[in-house]
């Protein structure tokens, strides 16, 4: 007999024929294009095999054809065991109601530690995540990455010198280090402190040491601005008493100083912005197949930008090979921005202040800026640019080792 594909997707019954060469029932079913398969003789007159269920009506009407007896002997397949489930549907839906709610339990946060920190910076710890939407009871899907958490974390609380988040099933484990802050007199011997760069004295506050300069003196990188050693050069005492008058100095000196920069801005820019309008689809993704559940009845933009994040359902502390997608998608537009010369010099002369900001940190400030030379060629401006930044220029010598 053929092989018989999708027989319990189908359903099928196992009948019984009873009578003289049961086998020849089986042919003439065969004959009336009935697919049997697994037929076994039993005995001399009984024999079974394996039938369709649509095919059941079309035997019965073979059978009456002949004196053969039948019996159905046994039901296999999707068909019956839906049935049987079908006569106790409250004890299903019971059943689905309960999985629902167990894996809705298992993907909520249920408890929250925080470890490393003092009592004052945990408690702000749990109010930036539950400003970010990290509290117990709160599903799982609608919370950011650990990274991003981390991210927010150490931006609101300035204390912090990291910060770890990991998700652990039903709960968030923080663990943080704290800044320490050492007293440089603690941590320094003898020293001096000297130029760092070249530049011209604008302010200048000695706490402890001898000043060797004075406001609007031009100074050069390596000149000693404020000396450690306050023993008298002329003096002559030992050198054990020359040892203790040297000390670990304290001062703030700022100084201008300058810096040249290049910078090169076409007169013709192109570029995307976001419009800030938004459609966010959710999908439910099992083997790399995406089921959409929500939000797929949406206009569709002419260019866009997409962002996708993809969370795992767990059940208990096991993951399932299912995960919960959320795509962002958003609008965006191709902008083309042509400039003037004049309007090209100031977008150059603001890239080349912020580049030089960032090189130099925030406490440096650029008080003038100058234009040493500016040329237009092949669509672009380029800028030769000259900078007065006030900064601080300490740097600081150790003494510990001898002069």
């Amino acid at each position: 007999m053929k092989q018989v594909q999708g027989t319990w997707l189908r359903g099928y019954i196992t009948i019984q024929v009873i009578g003289y060469h049961p086998e020849l029932f089986f042919d003439l079913c065969t004959r009336h294009e009935i697919d049997v398969w697994q037929i076994k003789k039993v005995d001399q007159t009984t024999c079974v095999g394996n039938i369709f269920i649509k095919d059941i009506i079309k035997t019965k009407q073979i059978r009456k054809q002949t004196r053969y007896k039948l019996r159905f002997v046994r039901k296999t397949g999707l068909p019956f065991a839906w049935k049987k489930v079908n006569k106790r549907k409250p004890l299903l839906i019971g059943f689905i109601v309960s999985l629902f709610f167990i894996t809705l339990l298992s993907n909520m946060v249920w408890k929250i530690e925080v470890a490393g920190v003092r009592p004052e910076i945990e408690k702000q710890i749990r109010t930036t995540l539950s400003e970010n939407g990290v509290y117990p009871g709160m599903l799982k899907f609608s919370i950011d990455s650990p990274s991003n958490l981390q991210k927010k974390i150490l931006d609101n609380i300035p204390e912090l010198l990291w910060v770890g988040v990991t998700e652990k099933g039903t709960t968030y484990s923080l663990e943080g280090v704290e800044k320490t802050s050492v007293s440089e007199q603690e941590s320094r011997g003898p020293s001096n402190i000297v130029a760092a760069k070249d530049g011209v004295i604008v302010d200048m506050y000695v706490a402890k040491g001898k000043p060797m300069a004075s406001v609007n003196d031009y100074v050069k990188k390596g000149d000693i601005l404020v000396a450690g050693d306050l023993s008298n050069t002329d003096s002559e005492d030992d050198d054990e008493e020359k040892t203790h008058n040297k000390i670990a100095v304290e001062a703030e000196i700022y100084a201008n100083t300058w810096y040249e920069s290049t910078i090169t801005v076409p007169l013709q820019a192109n570029y995307k912005v976001l419009t800030g309008n938004v459609n966010r689809k959710y999908y439910l993704n099992l083997a790399d197949l995406n089921l959409p559940i929500w939000g797929f009845f949406q206009e569709t933009y002419k260019e866009e930008q997409v962002e996708v994040e993809q969370k795992s359902i767990h059940f208990f502390q096991w993951e399932l090979p299912i995960s919960f997608v959320k795509k962002s998608i958003f609008e965006s537009e191709q902008i083309t921005e042509k400039r003037s010369r004049k309007n090209a010099r100031e977008v150059g002369i603001k890239q080349a202040k912020t580049q030089l900001q960032q090189t130099l940190g925030h406490e440096a400030e650029i008080t003038n800026e100058k234009i040493l030379h500016e040329a237009s060629e092949n669509g672009k401006v380029k800028l030769d640019l000259y900078f007065t930044v006030k900064e601080n220029i300490v740097k600081i010598q150790d003494l510990s080792q001898g002069d």
